[in-house]
């Protein structure tokens, strides 16, 4: 802990740039269900993305609390001036290798972009990883999604050839890792 009560630097500059934006960034709570399914989806309809064979139709988007009750998991929620902005977090997901964690529900309403609100997001959901002990992160998206790609290659994922893990997304044909 340093001297000002914060874990690290980057939770004071988070705290700080949140508190300017007034945006916090806390854990998933079972109130937030509907209101996250709601956002990813909206996404969805927004950037015409197919819906079969990815989050959209996955029936665990309408109990994300529940979800990330599982160990190793961290879904990070992003308030802004008290209403639900966007989500993104780290799971553990079925057949990746060990020390493997996949960055999963990466989503932000349309109005939430351009504010550095999804780039916090991703960072903290980053730093959870780490925390947890994990050494790599995997990713799976769609070819719809540029700005969130352009992220993640900014952050240092890149590109790989093929699917990891099992999360039965089968849609999602654009994969990415990043070494933490």
């Amino acid at each position: 802990m340093t001297r000002n009560g914060f874990n690290s630097k980057f939770d004071l500059l988070l705290f700080i740039t949140t508190l300017y934006m007034a945006t916090i960034l806390r854990k998933v709570k079972e109130s937030d269900n509907a209101q996250l399914a709601q956002i990813i989806k909206d996404v969805f309809e927004e950037f015409n993305a197919p819906k079969c064979g990815t989050v959209y139709s996955d029936p665990t988007t309408n109990t994300l609390f529940e979800s990330f009750r599982v160990p190793l998991s961290e879904l990070w929620v992003a308030e802004s001036e008290g209403e639900i902005v966007g989500c993104c977090g780290i799971y553990p997901t079925e057949g990746l290798q060990e020390g493997c964690a996949e960055l999963v529900k990466y989503y932000l309403a349309s109005k939430a972009r351009g504010k550095g609100i999804g780039k916090a997001l991703l960072e903290k959901s980053i730093e959870s990883a780490k925390a947890m002990g994990y050494n790599k992160l995997y990713l799976e998206c769609l070819p719809n999604f540029t700005q969130a790609i352009a992220l993640y290659q900014k952050q240092g994922f890149v590109f790989i050839d093929e699917r990891l893990g099992n999360s039965g997304h089968s849609s999602c044909n654009v994969w990415m890792t990043k070494d933490l």
